[in-house]
């Protein structure tokens, strides 16, 4: 499944595993609720959706890599006792609560519930030494001598072997114990979480050119070429940095974030036709509804990695748009307790509909207007003002030209919430 599917199976599970009967007991006893084992490539985001799960769930998250810890945090460290047997005294050797059982009772403590998830990262990567307590964890729920508390969940994650050389294989004994979800690299998941997270708009209008270069795991005699969602997004960061202190983004600079040639000389290329793109598109005269005739008649003879460009930066004007009126006006109500300004709202309604009828114009009911009504469709900022201002000509081509029910789910969720 993509990362998205295991990011709601893990929700369900908190919420089966985290429900109790009138007695206030656990439906599913602990020793019955098999930890989560996720199995998928580096770089898809395992690590990112439990922090998601934990804020949405309103539990507690430990999270810990493994491979950055020894035998002794695990187990805990080795002190002698003493205990009396049949009239004699014998020295003990008993351990000290481990590092990672701490971590739990301080997050009950001091975290927002006394109940949470506890995330064991790498946890096939770990030295020959710590195995056999991984096993011993995933069969058991404990860490040496200490149980995983009660109403904490263990989810832990590793790559497949063919990712790195140190995985190791764990048996049946133990897989028999675990929920194993296997994960897949999804670009149309990646493209809604990039939407939000802010990914520079060049990138997805890149990949939709060249999805085969979202997520690339190859070896050949001069070693190991990859590329990982994770790569896009760090790449992303420094890309708008650089960009705001006008530095050159170089070949090599994208190679050193994505290392494989092709993908680091495609982008690096086509990063130059978009920052071309951007200077001679007039956005905010587009938004304006001030279009020039002569921008139409370029784009009918533009070839369509151009006319994805100018689709992506027309979205990124209006998400900056709904997005900044949206701080603002939150900022607005907090520090001076005004209403929101309606003003604002008409600007950027309007700023909609003149991008509406920019797309059909330049482009008809074509791919670039499915593309720039899924981009709106996966920005939950631009969903929000949708779902108070709601836009005659977005719901007549998102109920048209979309596939499947996204939008209806999009809005039904952003009521709940």
């Amino acid at each position: 499944m993509n990362i998205k599917e295991a990011k709601q199976e893990i929700k369900n599970t908190v919420s089966v595993y985290l429900d109790k009967d009138a007695d206030g007991n656990y439906r599913i006893p602990a020793v019955r609720q098999r930890p989560i084992l996720l199995i998928g490539p580096p770089g898809v985001g395992k690590t990112q959706i439990m922090e998601q799960i934990a804020k949405e769930c309103g539990i507690s998250l430990v999270s810990y890599t493994i491979t950055h810890h020894t035998r002794q945090t695990a187990v805990g460290l080795p002190f002698i006792a003493e205990e009396v047997f049949d009239g004699k005294t014998y020295s003990v050797t008993e351990y000290t609560m481990s590092e990672i059982i701490a971590s739990i009772h301080h997050a009950m403590e001091e975290g927002i519930s006394r109940e949470g998830i506890l995330f064991i990262d790498e946890i096939n990567c770990v030295s020959e030494t710590l195995a056999p307590t991984m096993l011993q964890f995933l069969q058991n729920k404990t860490f040496g001598n200490q149980p995983v508390p009660s109403g904490w969940i263990i989810v832990a994650a590793g790559n497949p072997p063919e990712y790195n050389k140190s995985v190791r294989e764990f048996d049946v004994v133990t897989l028999d114990r675990v929920r194993k979800i296997d994960i897949t690299a999804d670009l149309g998941v990646w493209e809604e979480y990039a939407s939000d997270a802010g990914i520079h708009r060049s990138i997805p209008a890149y990949l939709k050119l060249h999805p085969e270069h979202f997520y690339i795991m190859e070896t050949d005699v001069d070693g190991r070429h990859f590329v990982t969602a994770r790569g896009w997004e760090d790449f992303s960061h420094l890309l708008t940095a650089y960009r705001e202190k006008h530095i050159p983004v170089t070949e090599d600079v994208i190679y050193e974030y994505l290392p494989h040639r092709d993908v680091a000389e495609g982008f690096a290329a086509y990063l130059e036709l978009y920052a071309r793109y951007e200077e001679e598109y007039p956005i905010d005269a587009i938004l304006n509804g001030d279009t020039p005739s002569v921008i139409y008649e370029r784009l009918l003879k533009a070839g369509f990695d151009e006319r994805v460009a100018v689709v992506e930066l027309v979205l990124t004007g209006l998400v900056n748009m709904i997005k900044s009126l949206g701080e603002t006006e939150s900022k607005s109500v907090q520090l001076e307790g005004k209403s929101p300004s309606s003003s604002g709202n008409r600007d950027a309604e309007k700023s909609l509909e003149h991008a509406f009828s920019f797309m059909e114009d330049a482009f008809g009911e074509g791919e670039e207007m499915v593309i720039f009504v899924t981009g709106l469709t996966m920005n939950t900022d631009c969903v929000l003002f949708l779902a108070e201002h709601l836009s005659e000509k977005y719901l007549k081509y998102s109920e048209r030209l979309l596939i499947g029910t996204r939008r209806g789910e999009l809005l039904s969720e952003i009521a709940e919430a």
